[in-house]
């Protein structure tokens, strides 16, 4: 399955050397990200702080349709309190979003796609009277999470953009033996970046 994922993310950047080189853009973008997991018992989980960078190539298909693969590392994960004991899930992926985009004015997109994460570490942190414990989670989170993004994009003439996103976590990235609650990831982004 990794394999088959591997080969068609490289077969989308593939377009790039076989697609007119005018008008295809190269890119990098950042930003932060208001994560969360939801799911079964999450009722009590507050949101994690994070961030996001990478690259990014839009490729033209016409005079309103893009298609705009990207390579990211995001910070993912939950924060939670309770009774004086602060725990954090720090989730960190390798994300591979495909956007679709439409624009409806000039500068101005709609954008849709699947996403592929790949977890780079997971660690699990907690504080409470005057002792912190942290642990390595890897065992625990499931390696691979599929999501769905949609978003909105606006780019200045002078290549410099923004987009807020929605990732909709599809996966359960539970993977602690012998629990069979569903948590899936949940994450708004913010980015700015530039094309060249």
């Amino acid at each position: 399955m990794k394999k088959i994922l591997l080969v068609a993310v490289l077969a989308s950047f593939s377009l790039v050397t076989t697609a007119q080189e005018e008008g295809i853009r190269f890119g990098a973008k950042a930003g932060v990200n208001f994560a969360t997991i939801t799911g079964d018992g999450t009722d009590d989980v507050d949101g994690k702080t994070g961030f996001h960078l990478g690259a990014i190539v839009e490729i033209p298909i016409s005079e309103k349709f893009a298609f705009q693969p990207e390579i990211l590392y995001s910070s993912q994960g939950s924060s939670e309190e309770d009774g004086g004991i602060d725990s954090k899930l720090n989730l960190n992926y390798i994300n591979i979003p495909l956007m679709a985009k439409y624009y409806i004015a000039q500068g101005l997109s709609l954008q849709a796609g699947p996403q592929i994460g790949f977890l780079a570490s997971a660690k699990s942190k907690t504080e409470g009277d005057g002792v912190e414990v942290e642990i390595d989670a890897d065992e625990f989170i499931k390696g691979i999470d599929f999501g769905l993004n949609f978003g909105l994009g606006y780019q200045l003439a002078a290549g410099i953009f923004f987009e807020g996103r929605y990732n909709l976590g599809l996966s359960d990235i539970n993977d602690i033996d012998g629990v069979s609650e569903e948590i899936k990831n949940s994450v708004i982004q913010l980015s700015v970046g530039y094309k060249f």
